[in-house]
């Protein structure tokens, strides 16, 4: 798979938004699918293959503990996706974003 099929399927992954609301979830660290799936008001069978979608993605990764699958957000890939097509796409935002939006940075001009 070439760098630009990779990057398709992370953003067909990102297009819905049961998957964005699993990627948020996993911000604050590791969740057994069990536990992404109570989240949620579909199936579980769902929700396995929601996260299957972000999986073959590569947002997440997934790790056996006995009979759990745990679930954590790839960030680094979704970071560089996501960078890579800002870049290209309106690349003097990213220097923007460099130079004026710091936290506890006073903007020019201030």
């Amino acid at each position: 798979m070439t760098e630009a099929q990779g990057e398709a399927g992370a953003f067909r992954a990102l297009a819905d938004p049961t998957r964005r609301q699993i990627l948020e979830d996993l911000r604050g660290g590791e969740l057994a699918a069990g536990e992404i799936a109570s989240r949620f008001a579909i199936s579980a069978p769902s929700i396995s293959r929601h996260l299957g979608v972000l999986k073959a993605a590569g947002l997440v990764t997934e790790r056996r503990d006995g009979n759990r699958i745990l679930y954590t957000l790839a960030e680094d890939r979704l970071a560089t996706c996501i960078g890579r097509f800002l870049s290209a796409v309106c690349p003097e935002q990213i220097i923007l974003r460099h130079t004026t939006w710091r936290p506890g940075a006073q903007s020019e001009g201030s």
